[in-house]
């Protein structure tokens, strides 16, 4: 077999170990999926119909509001498991016994960032489902459900190398858990639950300004036909430079470790 025959299957090997992970630990699965579909349940029903007001509607208006909010909230949520599982292998010494086998190195973090992201889209279907349930309504055309799922999953590829890069600098997992955490925030730090013209000077300024804005804002005129304006273009070059820099440094610290 060739180098790369070898790669790719060590590289499904370590997926599939991570897929079995998911299955036989399913609480943290279910929680990291369930946190985001309460925080989408609370909002529209407890607070939907102020906010949506605010918006010049009322809880109809704000469902599809806060959408693309709680789908980045998702994604950012599901990063912790991924950081608490990078830690797990870290500390536990299954890393030094691959070291030992004869597969590849670039395999190990493979499986971590597939499997993760397999399941960060799979929350987002669900959270998808139960907005539409409770009365979430796209206008999307298909090409632009593909450019949204598109945005989605380069997001999600970047928040899984970035919470992949904290694992491993993780000193023990319960402190992974905690690494990713300022992830879980942007969204309430930016357009994802109320306009950013609503804030004060400051907080606006780093509202407009932080990477989970654009992505929001694209998302919700891809799907809802909200004016879009550069945020596409904004939203893929943060998607993209996260991605390449905690690439970088997670295979950095796997080297080194």
């Amino acid at each position: 077999m060739s180098t790369l025959t070898l790669a790719l299957r060590d590289s499904a090997t370590m997926v599939r170990r991570q897929l079995k992970r998911l299955l036989r630990y399913p609480s943290m699965t279910v929680q990291l999926v369930v946190t985001p579909v309460i925080i989408l349940v609370l909002f529209v029903y407890v607070f939907g119909g102020t906010l949506g007001a605010g918006l010049g509607g009322g809880r109809d208006v704000y469902v599809d509001y806060v959408v693309p909010g709680i789908l980045l909230m998702a994604a950012a949520t599901a990063a912790t498991g991924t950081a608490v599982m990078v830690a797990t292998d870290m500390t536990e010494g299954i890393i030094a016994r691959f070291r030992t086998m004869r597969i590849s190195r670039a395999s190990v973090l493979t499986g971590h960032v597939v499997g993760s992201v397999i399941q960060q889209l799979l929350g987002m279907a669900v959270v998808i489902g139960v907005a539409l349930a409770i009365g979430f309504r796209p206008n999307a055309t298909p090409v632009e459900w593909l450019a949204a799922t598109g945005l989605l999953t380069l997001l999600v590829v970047a928040v899984t190398w970035l919470a992949v890069a904290l694992g491993m600098k993780s000193p023990t997992p319960e402190a992974a858990s905690n690494a990713p955490m300022p992830l879980v925030f942007l969204p309430f730090l930016g357009s994802g639950f109320v306009p950013t013209d609503s804030m004060p000077a400051v907080l606006r300024w780093f509202a407009e300004y932080q990477p989970f804005t654009p992505i929001m804002e694209t998302v919700r005129g891809l799907l809802l036909g909200t004016p879009i304006g550069n945020s596409a273009a904004i939203a893929t070059a943060w998607c993209t430079g996260i991605a390449t820099a905690s690439y970088l440094w997670a295979k950095h610290t796997f080297d080194k470790a």
